[in-house]
């Protein structure tokens, strides 16, 4: 019954961690970056008809302009590597949580000032600034002057900071449309349009015939990209690491339930002339069958129930358990700057839950059949000779 109990506690733990990576990589990651890219051969002034022609498709949710490149940031004598995003403060929000997860000023400062810059937790902490002060980006492109060969310098003034608790904390900047038009020297014009889906799933399926319907009417060349190409690896990671940690721990059940097998069997030989008796005095073999699977069943079941009950609220108060723990004795179970999140999430999902109780139910169930049918096959006049 410990067994079954601890199995089943356990699996319903874990399950509900994995479903919440899963959850947060949905949410945060891919509630970062673009579901879907549509990027122009040329950067293009007339940006707003494809992206017109976009948002009317069904599966579409939010459609905004975006201009991006690389650069490096310089602050205080430190340096942080980042990648700039130029974006319309008023359209990111129908693509992108980031407007909603501002811990300083307000995303829709880029529009009210000139080169501003939003800059993620992580960026900002390894800089040393907070919002109102200066940094100055570097463009990873020489300058050819009379004085020779410079780097592009620019001076930003940090106007946000926001904060997603994921990894991208550390690695985003974001700046107005313009301003990284002019950073990037693409003109007046946009680079590629980023696409919220109303399913993630959906993108890598109807990208292609969108973007190439969009090109068909605008009669322009058009490159797309999905989310699976720069986050598909993560994700298809942790639905792997989900099915396998599911299988391996479905074997602490199928022990608990080989021990049931054990004990049974250990009952069976330590009760023969009890069975010998019962059957003499008319108890048919399926009767006896049906003791033996009641009791196993008994255990199982119990065990599951406990189970249960011990694996749903630790699944559910797993988090702040973490954080009790981190800070009672000063460690840290994740790193922003080296994993995707920055705390341990969990997702209790009941159809797991009932999952795992069936799973445990049904073998321990089947556990009986043997031991059972031994018991039944015991002849009396046999067992109470030797008694005898």
């Amino acid at each position: 019954m410990a067994g079954l109990t601890l199995g089943v506690a356990v699996l319903i733990l874990v399950l509900s961690v994995l479903n919440g990576f899963d959850r947060e990589l949905r949410t945060r990651i891919l509630g970062t970056v673009p579901h879907a890219l549509v990027e122009f051969e040329t950067a293009r002034a007339d940006w707003s008809e494809a992206a017109s022609l976009l948002s009317q498709m069904p599966e579409v949710r939010g459609v905004a302009p975006l201009n991006q490149g690389e650069g490096l940031l310089v602050a205080n004598g430190r340096t942080a590597s980042v990648a700039v995003l130029g974006v319309d403060p008023n359209q990111e929000a129908s693509v992108s949580i980031v407007p909603k997860h501002m811990v300083q000023g307000e995303f829709s400062a880029l529009s009210d000032r000139s080169f501003g810059v939003v800059l993620g937790a992580g960026v900002a902490a390894q800089l040393g600034v907070v919002s109102g002060e200066s940094v100055t980006l570097l463009i990873p492109e020489a300058t050819f002057s009379v004085a020779g060969v410079t780097p592009r310098l620019k001076r930003l003034t940090v106007v946000g900071i926001f904060e997603v608790g994921a990894q991208l904390d550390n690695q985003l900047v974001y700046v107005g449309l313009q301003e990284a038009a002019r950073l990037f020297r693409l003109g007046e014009g946009v680079a590629a349009l980023r696409l919220q889906f109303d399913n993630l799933f959906d993108a890598p399926m109807v990208i292609r015939p969108m973007a190439q319907a969009v090109s068909t009417e605008l009669g322009i060349p058009i490159r797309f990209q999905d989310w699976t190409r720069t986050q598909g690896n993560l994700f298809e990671a942790i639905q792997l690491e989900k099915t396998l940690i599911a299988l391996l721990l479905t074997l602490i059940i199928a022990v608990a339930a080989f021990n049931i097998v054990s004990t049974l069997i250990m009952v069976v030989t330590d009760k023969r002339a009890d069975i010998a008796i019962l059957k003499t005095i008319g108890l048919s073999p399926r009767g006896i069958m049906g003791v033996f699977i009641v009791q196993g069943s008994v255990v199982g079941v119990i065990g599951t129930v406990i189970g249960i009950a011990l694996g749903v609220p630790l699944a559910l108060a797993i988090g702040p358990i973490l954080q009790w723990l981190e800070s009672a004795f000063g460690f840290y179970l994740f790193n922003p700057s080296a994993y995707f999140i920055s705390d341990l999430p969990s997702e209790l999902r009941w159809g797991d839950v009932w999952s795992v109780g069936l799973l445990s139910v049904v073998l321990s169930v089947l556990a009986t059949l043997y031991p059972a049918l031994k018991a039944s096959q015991i002849v009396p006049a046999e067992v109470l000779n030797h008694e005898r």
